[in-house]
């Protein structure tokens, strides 16, 4: 039976003639006519909105958790280990430069845990201390952030060795401090009520500061180069892990300069 198919049948006509115009196909002309029409899509590219929405989800879990945890009067041994496992999960975040959501939102659940405790535990002490706090980071975070839009200052190759440089040292200045406590009462003072306390606490707010520059020139770089849309998670994760720290720094510097009631 003959094909009805006009490329098969070219070389089924009489005398091997083609009953077509042209050349007989080859198999790549053939695979090309053959394949599918259509491309599979390219990922979206980031926007500044997928920002937005992701730090919102990522620091509203942080504080939904922290507030339920103040509310419940969860104690230490739930925060300890859910601080333990915030830690790990943000470490593999920042290490491996994960997207995965569930990592991130995971992190922001523990470390809200442990805010939540260690803030009332603070508040406890020293009344309203809590909301100063929360209005210091505020304001630290919309300065930053208007310093960078008004191009005051914008981060450089060399500016970005330097903060991770005393991050470092910051790290592992603490890390002294805190083995040295166990021989001398308050360690090196890095943490204590006094003048290198005070000095270290100004030191790790403007560090905090530093930080929150890299991740706005990150965002605006990641947009401007047209990342894929799920790295807008690490962009919210960095944001979320600045906020932390600048909020626990100006914690506890307030905690210098307010009395006990």
């Amino acid at each position: 039976m003959e094909s009805r198919n006009p490329i098969f049948s070219q070389r089924g006509a009489p005398g091997g003639q083609s009953t077509l115009a042209g050349p007989t196909p080859s198999v790549q002309q053939l695979n090309a006519m053959y394949a599918p029409s259509y491309a599979p899509p390219a990922e979206r590219a980031m926007t500044m909105d997928d920002v937005v929405v992701r730090g919102f989800m990522t620091l509203g879990t942080l504080v939904l958790s922290a507030a339920v945890a103040w509310y419940m009067g969860i104690g230490w041994s739930i925060a300890a280990p859910a601080m333990i496992v915030g830690l790990i999960l943000g470490l593999i975040v920042s290490f491996r430069q994960s997207t995965n959501p569930a990592l991130i939102l995971g992190y922001a659940l523990c470390y809200g845990i442990a805010i939540g405790v260690l803030s009332r535990m603070y508040e406890g002490v020293f009344h309203g201390i809590v909301l100063q706090a929360v209005l210091g980071t505020m304001l630290a975070f919309g300065g930053t952030l208007a310093v960078y839009t008004l191009k005051i200052f914008r981060p450089t190759p060399k500016f970005t060795k330097f903060v991770i440089g005393a991050s470092l040292a910051a790290v592992g200045l603490m890390l002294v401090n805190w083995i040295a406590g166990f021989f001398v009462t308050g360690g090196l003072g890095l943490r204590a009520d006094n003048p290198i306390g005070w000095i270290f606490s100004i030191a790790m707010i403007l560090l905090g500061c530093f930080f929150l520059l890299l991740d706005f020139d990150e965002i605006e770089r990641g947009v401007r180069n047209g990342v894929p849309a799920r790295f807008s998670w690490l962009m919210a994760f960095g944001l979320t892990l600045s906020l932390v720290w600048l909020y626990l720094e100006i914690l506890r510097f307030i905690s210098y300069f307010t009395d006990n009631d």
